[in-house]
């Protein structure tokens, strides 16, 4: 079994990003375990408290994150750039050792209800990530604008040519993981 987490940049209930990886559930092999993992409660990043303890929803995150073959981030866009949720969790975790996104295989997408889709916060993200030594899915990114047009609540594409392109993604993705797996299955 292939372990991929998704991760949503928005804490929103109704959030596009949460169910567009529902929708990466949804179209998922069989062969794919896929957990969602939530960030709503990590706090505030501070170096300071970071010295003493980490917290324990950060050391859940870490440990989901380090058995994980892959992870799928949704990110919103938020004044051309990710969330601060995303940003503070991407802090906390990659300041635990050992630093889970090295080496890790991902693929960085978005849903936004612009026609413009997330293309400036996915650009800033996959820098963040660039630097932490993750694997990214390379070419065109999946950029969903339009999201209340393509995707229902539980993350059903209505669109046939949307729902392709996400699968051609999601290849890409285990095609990444297959060339170096991170684990021993």
């Amino acid at each position: 079994m292939i372990k991929v987490v998704g991760i949503s940049g928005s804490l929103r209930k109704a959030s596009y990003n949460t169910a567009l990886l529902n929708a990466c559930r949804q179209q998922a092999p069989d062969a794919v375990s896929f957990e969602m993992l939530d960030l709503a409660d990590i706090p505030l990043y501070n170096a300071d408290v970071h010295e003493k303890t980490t917290p324990e929803v950060v050391r859940s995150l870490h440990e989901a994150i380090s058995n994980a073959d892959g992870a799928i981030i949704a990110t919103p866009e938020y004044n051309r750039s990710f969330s601060g949720v995303l940003k503070n969790a991407i802090d906390w975790l990659s300041k635990t050792p050992p630093q889970p996104f090295a080496g890790l295989p991902m693929l960085v997408i978005g849903a936004s209800p612009g026609a413009a889709g997330t293309m400036a916060a996915n650009y800033q993200l996959r820098q963040v990530l660039s630097v932490l030594d993750a694997r990214m899915v390379t070419g065109m990114e999946f950029l969903l604008g339009s999201a209340a047009d393509k995707l229902s609540a539980d993350g059903t594409l209505t669109d046939a040519d949307t729902r392709e392109r996400l699968g051609e993604h999601i290849d890409k993705l285990l095609e990444l993981i297959a060339l170096a797996p991170r684990h021993d299955h």
